[in-house]
Parts: structure tokens; sequence; C-alpha cells
């Protein structure tokens, strides 16, 4: 009887932490992206930031799957989502076209994860009512992450747009439907 009580509490433990064991992939994920970005390794840092989209796809339905949602849980994916829909996705596009602009490249690249944070603060102080107030990070974040892809393909002025476009669109006050 013992030993079943012990199993079931471990499988307890388990379960209650699921979802944050997955938001801290998709933050190992980002981070491993930013770092392969630095290095050069842009196709492998795009890969990397694409799966740690599934992997904060996941950690939600996780967490209401086992109903274990938490306020540490929802601070925990902001931070991971920062990370990686944030600070990598906007590196690579550094790396991959926006240095060539120097000072306006670097600029836009920050400015992107600033507008990103803001828009995490102020998605964790408002009450969930079905909505989210301007575009998503995670949104936005694969949204550059895929513009990366079209570097050959476009002139280069048109990152900057894109890169100012999305950071706007993540601060502004329209309502999107949460799917």
């Amino acid at each position: 009887m013992f030993l079943l009580d012990v199993f079931d509490s471990t499988i307890k433990k388990l379960k209650s932490q699921t979802a944050n064991v997955i938001t801290l992939a998709n933050l190992s994920l980002g981070g491993f992206a930013i770092i392969f970005a630095m290095e050069g390794n842009l196709r492998l840092s795009l890969l990397l930031i694409f799966i740690a989209a599934l992997a904060d796809r996941f950690d939600g339905m996780a967490a209401r799957k086992f109903n274990i949602e938490s306020d540490l849980g929802k601070q925990l994916d902001s931070m991971s989502d920062i990370i990686s829909f944030g600070v990598a996705p906007a590196l690579l596009l550094y790396q991959g076209i926006l240095n060539e602009f120097g000072g306006p490249g670097s600029f836009f690249t920050v400015f992107f994860i600033g507008c990103g944070a803001f828009r995490l603060a102020r998605f964790n102080i408002t009450e969930s009512n079905g909505y989210f107030t301007g575009l998503p990070i995670t949104a936005a974040g694969c949204l550059a992450t895929l513009s990366f892809l079209a570097i050959p393909y476009v002139p280069a002025q048109m990152f900057l747009f894109i890169i100012i476009i999305l950071s706007f669109l993540m601060v502004s006050p329209f309502k999107l439907r949460k799917m």
C-alpha cells in the first residue's frame, strides 16, 4: 500500500510539472536558436524557432488537459516566449539581413524585442476575455522567422519594413479572437 501511495504521489507531481517542462523546452530551443544565429548557422536557428513554436503550443494544451494552469506557468511561458519569439527571430533577421543597415538595423532589431516584451507584459496583467490585444509575440516571431526564407528574393529594405510592422502590430490596440 505504501508503495502505491508513493507511486501515485510521484505521478501527480510529474503531471503537475508537465506544462512547465514543455515551456522550458521552448525556452531552451529559443536559447539554442540564438546561439546558432550568433555562430552563423541561420537555417538551424530558423528550425529551432519553429520547433519552439510547437512546444509553445503544447505547453498550453498540457496545462489545460491536466488542469494545472498557474500564475508561475503563465510567467514562465512569457519569459520563454520573449526568448524564442522575440530575441531569437530578431537576431536571426539581424544576422541574415538587418545588419546591412547599420544603426537602423540594430535599432529596429531591439525595437522588435522591446515591443514583444511590452506585449507580453500587457497580456500578463489583463483579464483573459477570449481576445488578444495586438498580435501575439508567437505569431510575430514566427512571421519574422518565416520572412527570413525570402531574403534571396526580396529587396533588403523590405525586411526593415517587416520588422517595423510586426513590432507595431504587437503593441497595437486591435483585438484578435483566441483560437
